[in-house]
C-alpha cells in the first residue's frame, strides 16, 4: 500500500472505539452457575470443617500415644473408643471380648488376632511388655477405626 493513500492521524479522529470487554458476564446464566459454585465450595468447606471437628479425639488421642507406656497405651484406646461409642457398649468390655471389639471395629486397621489380644492384655503389662509394635498398632486402630460398626 501506498504511504500516501493511507489515512493521515487527523483523519482518524472521528472513530470510535468499541467499549471495554465487561469484567461480569452479562447472562443471568453465568451468575447463576458462580453461585451454584460458591454454594458448592461452601458446603465443602463446611463438610471439612464438621469432619475436622468430628476426629479432634483421634488427633488428641494420637498426641497422647507418642510417649505412653503400654498402661497408658491401654487407657488411651478405652478412652478413644469411649469417645466413638456409647459407654455402655465400650465399658465394660476387657480381655478377649475388648480385643474382638478392637478388631470389629477397625477392619481397616488390619490387627490379626495376636495384636488384638496383646492390646487388650496392655493394661496390665509391666511397663517393658510395650513394644513399638504394640504402640504401631493401637496408633493405627485410633487413625482407622469406624464409629459406625
Amino acid at each position: 500500500m501506498n504511504p500516501a493513500d493511507m489515512p493521515s492521524r487527523e483523519a482518524m479522529q472521528g472513530l470510535l472505539a468499541p467499549p471495554p470487554v465487561p469484567f461480569w458476564p452479562a447472562t443471568p446464566a453465568w451468575a447463576a452457575l458462580l453461585l451454584l459454585l460458591l454454594a458448592l465450595i461452601g458446603w465443602l468447606a463446611w463438610r471439612g470443617w464438621r469432619a475436622w471437628r468430628r476426629d479432634a479425639y483421634r488427633r488428641e488421642a494420637l498426641r497422647a500415644l507418642a510417649g505412653a507406656g503400654p498402661a497408658a497405651i491401654a487407657a488411651i484406646l478405652k478412652r478413644t473408643a469411649l469417645a466413638a461409642w456409647p459407654r455402655e457398649r465400650v465399658a465394660a468390655l476387657s480381655g478377649s471380648g475388648w480385643a474382638a471389639f478392637l478388631r470389629r471395629s477397625a477392619p481397616r486397621a488390619g490387627l490379626d488376632a495376636a495384636t488384638a489380644a496383646a492390646l487388650a492384655a496392655l493394661a496390665h503389662a509391666p511397663a517393658a511388655a510395650a513394644t513399638p509394635g504394640l504402640r504401631d498398632a493401637a496408633a493405627r486402630w485410633i487413625r482407622r477405626h469406624d464409629p459406625r460398626l
